[in-house]
Formats: C-alpha cells, structure tokens, sequence
C-alpha cells in the first residue's frame, strides 16, 4: 500500500511493509550537477506533484565494493551510479506524531566508495522498534573533497562538499522528521569508517552545531581530517591527472564522472602516500579538510576545546579491525598491497618497530609478524583515536559509553577475525544481507543484543552498560559472550601515549 507524507518541498509517497513505511530516494538537496558540480549543495525544488519514492536513487560514481566480490559484496550496492545522488531514505514506524527517537546513518567506505541503499543497512528492524530511521547518500572521492578555494575563482567549501551534503541532510531531518512520526528534538546521528570519521567531523563543525542529540561512532573518530596544504597538494595532482589547469571551471565541470572515478581511485589507491607526506598517517587522500570555515582545527582538538559538550557519545571499535584490508581483500588485489609499514607512526618516540610488536605480541603469543602489523595498524586507524575521542568528550565532562565487537567471523577459514564492518549487519539486525561477511549461522541473539543497545540508546541516552572513565575504563565487549571490560589490554594503550 502506498502512503504519502508531506515534506517542505512537495510530497513524497512510500510504501508500507511489515513494520511500518518506507521512503526510498527522498530528496534532501538539488542534483550537483552541470554549474552545480564542486559546489555547496542548494535546497531541493519544490514541487506541488506526488513523488514516488518507491525505488532507491542512484548512488554517487565511484568504483562499487560489489563489483569486487568476496567478503566485500557485502558493503554494495546494487544501485547505479549518477552525480545526481543526494537523495535520503527513510523507515517509519507510522506517520502520526508520536515524536520518536530518530537516527540517521551516515554510510562508510573511505570516502570513496558507499551509499545509504546497501541492503545491510535496511531500517526496518528500528522501524519494528519504535524508531525513525534515515540513511542519505553523499558525495564522495574528489566529487565531495577535492579542495579548490585557493586554486579556483568563487569556490567555496569544496574541500568539504561531502561533509556539507551530510549537514544538508540533517537540516532536511530537523525540518521534516516530524512529518514521518520522527523527533526533531531527539536525533542521534551513527556512521561506521569514513561514516563515524564523518560524525568525529561533525562535531567539530560549527555548521552541524545543535542538529543533533547524540553521535554514535563506529570504527572512527575525529583524527581524520586534512590540512589545507595537504589538501591542496592532493588537488594539485587530480587536477595534473585530469588534464585540467587550475581556476579552470569549464574544463573541470567538463570532465566525465566517470573519469574523475578513475583518477580519484588512482590518487587513492596508488598515490596516496607520496602525496600525504608528512600527514601519511591520516592515509586517505579524500577526506574532510581544515579550510578555516566548515572546520575551524582538527576535529579532535575541537572537541576537546568544548565544541561538541551538548552531545551524548557511544564509541567504539572492532577488536581485529585490519584484517579485512589483509585477508579479506580479492586475492588478485591482496597480492599487490604491502604489509602495514608502522615504522613512521612511531618515529618520533625512540621505539623501535621490535619493542612495539613485542607488546603486542604479550596477548597475542601465537600471532605472526603480519598479524601484529595489522593489529597495530588498526589500533593507529581506529583505536587510538576512538580511545582519544572518549578521553577528550569525558575530560568536559560529558557522558560516554565505550564497546569493542568481539565476535570473530567463521568466513575465510577465520582468517578476518572481529575485522572492520563486521558489527554492521548485527547493529542494523540484517544478518541475511551479509552471508558473505559473517556466514550463514551467525549468531542472532548477538544481533538482538547489539541492535537493542543502539536503539537503547537513541531513546533514552544509555545503551546498557556504565559510563566511560579514564580511571576503569570500562568497554562492553560484544562476542560469544557480551561481559564488561576494564582498561583491556592497557600495555599496547601505553604503546601510543604520546605519538597519537
């Protein structure tokens, strides 16, 4: 059955399912397209007709995980690609005015790949909860963070055009949740990878201020974000690549989506060391960048200045998170990746890559040299600053719940471990969606558990387990069995004092 709602550009008609309604592909801003391209996004049209939003939108061009097969099928989308992408859906339980906890899902995929239309992230299990759920698509790679504003006339924001779409979205949400039987007053904003980099970003951004209640970060923080020069410098080498002589709007708006695809996943893939110099350990090229406006200093630093004392956090990591960048990776391309070269991160303390795998090696005595590398490799990516995020948010006196995901995936002989994404499809309770990631006999009552802490959270601000200290330290841990931690494994925490 078909059901409409009204939104401040026109309505928009969903269907109804099991538990609720749904609205795929609303529009949340007008197409970047043509003069559009590499610019803020604007207001959708309004327009008085019904619009069917039945179907998903198309997603943002990029290279699809699902073409890649494997473990990683799991994170596609079966959508095609257009720049016409920034579309929102939503999942309701009713449209009445309930005012219900409302989250929205910024998707990962290091803000180069992704959308909000992977199956693995159906709301209709938060739906089946009481909750309103939305996940939105937005610009990726160089088409969302390809810095211009020191190289282009009347640029403005590009460096963080991505970001912008995701603050465009929230905006939609504060205006229009109410209407699908969601709280304005009561949003908690989730992503995981680039998604919770993403949220680590957005509260730092003076543009996102009061557009949100709580955050929830999944496997990133807000470590990540670009110096200017850094940015400019990645942008030098897109532009050289696309044959494009800077301040050149016509020829840069010219160019084929699809051949900025491929030369963003040239950058990203194949140069993005050379590039990032100093700043390597930031390791992604396209990413959000300090351009003194949508980010005022690096999102971490403003937290702990007191930008973000208003919003409750649940952060937290995957204890293997990776080996999906080792093991689970198509073989022809696993051949072709280096090990984790850790030497630089810790350059500046006096420790010798020996002495640091040495830690690591006291609670993993049977892990070999490239299980270590990664295990440190992932505490630099994501668990030192999901560590440093908590420490900063409860140094200014705010509420913060820490969790590891335990659970080690039968998948490839074991080989992935409780590798990054793997709590995807418990958080969301689609395990079906994603047999490729977690097998076909994953554990259901972990999904129950994990998805109820979620949504515990969203409606009441505590997710189950005690708040966060830097004195205990308590983490829940979600495997086998859920059980809370203290301080686990503070030898290898000790590892990074100073360097991150």
């Amino acid at each position: 059955m078909h059901i409409t709602a009204e939104t401040t550009s026109g309505p928009v008609r969903g269907e109804s399912n099991d538990h609720g309604v749904v609205f795929r592909a609303i529009p949340y801003a007008a197409p970047p397209t043509g003069e559009r391209r590499f610019r803020p996004p604007h207001p959708p049209e309004s327009n008085s007709a019904v619009r069917d939003c039945t179907s998903f939108a198309p997603i943002c061009p990029q290279m699809q995980l699902g073409e890649m097969g494997g473990v990683l099928a799991a994170l596609g989308s079966g959508e095609p690609t257009d720049e016409d992408c920034l579309y929102l859906n939503v999942w309701t339980p009713s449209l009445d005015d309930r005012r219900r906890p409302t989250m929205v899902f910024i998707h990962g995929g290091a803000y180069r790949g992704g959308s909000g239309s992977t199956p693995m992230y159906d709301g209709e299990a938060f739906a089946r909860d009481d909750v309103v759920l939305v996940t939105l698509n937005y610009r990726l790679h160089a088409l969302g963070f390809l810095f211009l504003d020191q190289d282009f006339e009347g640029a403005s924001g590009t460096g963080n055009l991505g970001l912008l779409d995701q603050i465009a979205a929230l905006r939609w949400v504060r205006d229009n949740i109410a209407a699908f039987g969601g709280d304005p007053e009561n949003v908690t904003v989730f992503g995981e990878s680039a998604g919770a980099m993403s949220v680590g970003t957005l509260l730092a951004s003076p543009a996102a201020s009061g557009l949100f209640r709580r955050a929830i970060l999944q496997s990133g923080a807000a470590h990540h974000a670009l110096p200017a020069e850094t940015a400019r410098r990645v942008t030098h080498r897109t532009l050289e690549l696309l044959g494009v002589e800077p301040g050149d709007w016509p020829a840069l708006q010219a160019i084929p989506a699809d051949t900025i695809v491929a030369v963003a996943t040239q950058v990203g893939l194949l140069e993005a060391q050379s590039l990032l110099g100093e700043d390597r350990a930031f390791a992604m090229p396209f990413m959000p960048v300090v351009d003194g406006v949508t980010i005022e200093q690096r999102p971490i630093d403003a937290v702990r200045a007191g930008r973000a004392t208003d919003v409750e956090l649940l952060i937290g990591t995957c204890a293997e998170e990776w080996r999906l960048f080792i093991w689970g990776l198509p073989e022809a391309l696993r051949s072709s990746v280096p090990p984790p070269d850790i030497a630089p991160f810790f350059a500046g303390s006096g420790r010798s890559v020996d002495e640091v795998l040495k830690v690591y090696a006291q609670t993993r005595p049977d892990a070999g040299e490239l299980d270590l590398l990664a295990a440190v490799q992932g505490d630099q990516m994501f668990g030192v600053p999901a560590l440093r995020l908590a420490e900063a948010q409860v140094a200014n006196g705010c509420r913060v719940w820490m969790y590891r995901f335990d659970w080690r995936t039968p998948v490839l002989d074991g080989s992935l471990g409780a590798c990054h994404a793997l709590e995807l499809p418990f958080v969301f309770d689609t395990l079906a969606s994603a047999r490729e990631l977690v097998g076909p006999d994953a554990p259901e009552a972990l999904a129950v558990t994990v998805h109820d802490a979620w949504v515990r959270f969203a409606r009441d601000g505590d997710p189950g387990w005690p708040t966060f200290d830097v004195s205990s330290r308590p983490v829940n841990s979600f495997g086998a069995d859920t059980v809370l931690l203290h301080d686990p494994e503070p030898e290898r925490r000790a590892v990074w004092e100073g360097v991150w």
